[in-house]
């Protein structure tokens, strides 16, 4: 790696070419920025002081066989920024009638033009770059309308081009072919660059020569129309980061891929491959040292990706769930109880187990296991391991063997909870707010009588929970002078007999007023009741004149009755 201050003329040496990866994002700078650089090179034109563009980071490329060109780099950071100047050149030199300048600067040797685009971009790019005049060329992307914009604002009075030149500097980072742009990425992201690993994987398998492949492979898989990109650009929060749709599928295919019996890949790079935050390299060194096939790769991608489209939908958050256990109640698990661990061993299912009976009650036990657990207060952390690694390199394929796993573990941190333990857990758990919330809205899923009620079931993302007994009960619940009996309030208010999923959140005062205005509300301030339409976990609690300890060890009790129906297991 080779880091200093680099000039223009640096740069654009007349013996190198820039590449900008042929499938990298399109140019999207706009007016904003426009105006910004505009305004920064009438400040360099008067003041005549070193002025830092920002980063640039290129990448050495192996030159092509008989190519008079001394050196190719690949622009790694730096494609906006470098392609607005020669855009913002072009259009002053061709005002000044400089254009031998423009062409000394900016063309190679051979007057070839030295920044090559990437595909979205190439042919606008060319054609503002071999205008002879200031001719209209109309709009259609932000190439043109960059030249546009600096065509009609541009002062050339304003502005001197040699101080240009000398003025402008970058960050200029050069890395060699054998370094890891990733790598460099992660450092200096406080400058705002981020590639995502899709974006990344795009340009490590194809190349300029390879547009059959890039339209077969991924271009139908991922960038088929706007509804498509959409879905896989969507961003969810797993654990501490935001995630796309599509950096997740390549994830946990990864995690599927590096499980196969036959690459034998060993212990410690499975460890490696598993970290989110080095995927991009995981998937070049695992295609290297196992002596992968990328074409072969490609296919595989392009069968578990449509089986990820038709199946995982963060939607199902937004409506209502359905009561027969499948896909689609996994998906509110996933999505709706932050539980996106489950993604890999649900893909591998849906790509090798083809009866769909078996396919459902392979979920159904999924549900049961996890919302169980959920009851109890169970760790998760070993979630990532069972979900990535064991269920998957051990093959597991059908409920029995599913069950025999996990039934069968030495491993106790990923036990079942029993009967006695969900009892225990409906009447002592501390949970926080979304997992009670998500407890209670799957059993609302499954024992509502749909075709008695007239109101929808909302989806799990629409409802908030509700304390019955508030947390700050001393102020209208009454005083309890018993050291016992006010520290077993205190505690059970928290519990999931206490708690109730409303369509809306209670005005504060409300919140905390006495059981009779809380279920009706006052004034213009509506409660439970008109909260609660259809919702039996809760709706016939309310016709109750007090609500106490008794009362919520009770619900807890009916609660479980539920749960251990729905949830069932072999104890």
């Amino acid at each position: 790696m080779d880091a200093g201050k680099r000039t223009i003329n640096d740069i654009f040496n007349g013996n190198r070419i820039l590449e900008i990866p042929f499938f990298q994002r399109a140019y999207v700078w706009g007016e904003d920025q426009w105006q910004r650089l505009l305004d920064d090179m009438e400040a360099i034109s008067s003041l005549n002081k070193p002025y830092f563009l920002g980063s640039l980071i290129l990448k050495q490329q192996q030159k092509p066989t008989g190519s008079s060109v001394g050196d190719v780099r690949t622009v790694i950071d730096g494609q906006q920024r470098i392609t607005t100047l020669n855009i913002f050149f072009k259009v002053l030199c061709m005002k000044n009638r400089q254009t031998h300048l423009f062409d000394r600067t900016f063309r190679l040797n051979d007057n070839n033009i030295a920044l090559l685009h990437n595909r979205h971009d190439l042919q606008s790019f060319k054609k503002v770059l071999n205008l002879t005049s200031l001719d209209e060329i109309g709009d259609g992307d932000n190439i043109l309308a960059a030249y546009n914009y600096f065509k009609e604002f541009l002062n050339p009075d304003k502005l001197d081009i040699q101080n240009i030149l000398g003025s402008v500097l970058f960050v200029g980072i050069d890395l060699d072919a054998s370094e890891d742009e990733q790598q460099i990425f992660d450092t200096i992201n406080s400058l705002g660059v981020k590639l995502t690993t899709a974006e990344l994987l795009k340009n490590y398998f194809f190349n300029r020569d390879d547009l059959a492949s890039y339209s077969e492979f991924w271009e139908e898989v991922f960038e088929k129309d706007d509804k498509t990109r959409d879905y896989w650009d969507m961003e969810i929060t797993t654990g501490r980061l935001k995630r796309t749709f599509i950096d997740l599928f390549f994830y946990s295919y990864l995690q599927i891929k590096i499980q196969e019996s036959t690459l034998k890949v060993k212990t410690d790079d499975k460890i490696e491959f598993s970290k989110v935050e080095t995927l991009f390299d995981s998937y070049k060194k695992l295609i290297k040292d196992y002596h992968l096939d990328k074409k072969t790769i490609l296919s595989e991608i392009r069968k578990y990706a449509k089986l990820f489209y038709e199946n995982f939908d963060h939607d199902i958050i937004e409506n209502e769930l359905i009561a027969d256990f499948g896909i689609e109640r996994i998906n509110a698990i996933i999505f709706g109880l932050d539980t996106s661990t489950l993604i890999p061993y649900v893909l591998f299912i849906l790509k090798n187990v083809k009866d769909e009976k078996e396919k459902n009650k392979i979920f159904e036990f999924l549900e049961c296991y996890l919302m169980r657990r959920m009851v109890v207060h169970a760790s998760t952390k070993n979630y990532n391991q069972l979900f990535t690694d064991r269920l998957i390199s051990n093959e597991i394929l059908s409920l029995s063997q599913l069950q025999d796993y996990i039934a069968k573990s030495s491993d106790k941190v990923n036990y079942l909870p029993t009967d006695a333990d969900l009892k225990y857990g409906f009447e002592n758990s501390y949970l926080v707010n979304k997992q009670s919330a998500g407890i209670l809205y799957f059993i609302e899923s499954r024992i509502r009588n749909r075709k008695r009620h007239g109101t929808q079931l909302l989806g799990i993302s629409k409802y908030s929970l509700e304390h019955l007994m508030p947390k700050k009960w001393e102020n209208h619940w009454g005083r309890l002078t018993n050291k016992d009996a006010r520290d077993y309030r205190n505690n059970i208010v928290y519990t999931l007999g206490n708690l109730a999923i409303i369509t809306q959140s209670l005005n504060a005062s409300i919140r905390d007023a006495n059981w009779k205005t809380k279920k009706k509300g006052k004034g213009n301030k509506d409660g439970l009741i008109q909260y609660s339409a259809g919702i039996e976990t809760l709706s016939s609690y309310l016709d109750l004149e007090q609500w106490n300890e008794s009362e919520i060890e009770k619900r807890a009790k009916f609660l479980y009755n539920k749960a251990i129906k729905m949830w069932q297991v072999e104890n």
